[in-house]
């Protein structure tokens, strides 16, 4: 029992719920990205280089069977070994888009988040004694 009375202390603590929030938001937020990258961004750069999508880039490594088509889904169910490195470069560019946005959410919550100023130092405790002694100096002083 008192494991689960631990379990639920550890569950319920602020900065695990805010983990649990951060991974779910960052799922969603990562397919957002995702058809970002796949239906705009990357058919204008396709458009720009001449190619129309970069997902179809590969080059074959291995010797096709007779009569599988030339394509990467074909090639990858034959068992055909593929360099497919313009999925690689959706990947790539999908992960700066994304760590970019990152870095401007991260930037802006910093400069949205001011320090709190320094609390002032308290003032020094003074022993009695040397309460004491001060005292007498002054009086002496008189």
């Amino acid at each position: 029992m008192a494991m689960m009375q631990e379990f639920k202390e550890f569950a319920v603590k602020g900065n695990v719920m805010d983990l649990a929030v951060g991974v779910i938001i960052g799922a969603a937020f990562g397919k957002i990205v995702d058809s970002v990258v796949a239906d705009l961004i990357m058919p204008i750069v396709g458009a720009i280089f001449g190619k129309l999508d970069f997902s179809s880039l590969f080059v074959v490594l291995g010797q096709a069977p007779a009569g599988t088509a030339m394509t990467l889904d074909a090639l990858k169910k034959a068992g055909v070994p593929v360099l497919a490195y313009g999925n690689f470069i959706t990947v790539a560019v999908n992960f700066a888009i994304l760590a970019f946005i990152i870095f401007m959410m991260v930037k802006q919550v910093n400069r949205l988040k001011k320090e709190a100023p320094p609390a002032p130092a308290p003032a020094p405790v003074t022993r009695e004694d040397v309460l004491l002694l001060r005292e007498i100096r002054d009086s002496l002083r008189k």
